[in-house]
């Protein structure tokens, strides 16, 4: 097996996959908060996407979550659920191609302001800010949202709740 090396960000890295660890992150209306991303040097190519980031050092899934949630959005007030979903992803960004390893937690909120008081240099230049997004708007949204299927997600989980363990996505390549 492949040893874990540490990556110019200081995420770990296990075979040349970046693990990463995301947030599903709902508010007592089941709003799920969304960051607006973007290629550092064109603002034009946008996304959506949930928080979360590369693991640092030894640190577990879930401390990376938690750590990742509270720089990308000052949010610290969180109770971290199960993980919901697994899925390997590939694409370009910031003139490099990022293959990662992403495990989605469910979390739960009271505290909807955000502010982003943390973020990396990359992370500056390419994070425009955050929204929660209420299940409906995110299926009649026509802007790019990662994980793709993430309305139809969303829906399966309020309407079922989460699943009783963690589903594999398919793998998105960009």
């Amino acid at each position: 097996m492949p040893a874990d090396t540490t990556g110019a960000y200081g995420d770990s890295y296990t075979g040349g996959l970046r693990k990463v660890a995301r947030v599903v992150l709902l508010d007592p209306d089941d709003r799920i908060l969304l960051l607006n991303g973007h290629e550092p040097d064109d603002p034009s190519d946008e996304w959506w996407f949930t928080p979360g980031g590369g693991l640092e050092g030894d640190e577990s899934r879930e401390q990376a979550a938690l750590r990742e949630l509270m720089e990308e959005t000052g949010i610290t007030d969180v109770e971290l659920g199960p993980v919901l979903w697994r899925r390997m992803c590939s694409f370009p960004f910031a003139g490099r191609r990022w293959d990662q390893d992403e495990w989605y937690f469910l979390a739960r909120t009271t505290q909807t302001t955000t502010e982003a008081t943390r973020l990396t240099e990359l992370e500056r230049r390419s994070v425009a800010g955050a929204r929660w997004w209420t299940c409906e708007e995110l299926a009649l949204a026509h802007e790019t949202v990662y994980p793709t299927r993430l309305a139809e997600l969303l829906r399966l989980l309020l309407d079922e709740g989460p699943p009783a363990g963690p589903v594999t996505l398919d793998a998105e390549i960009v």
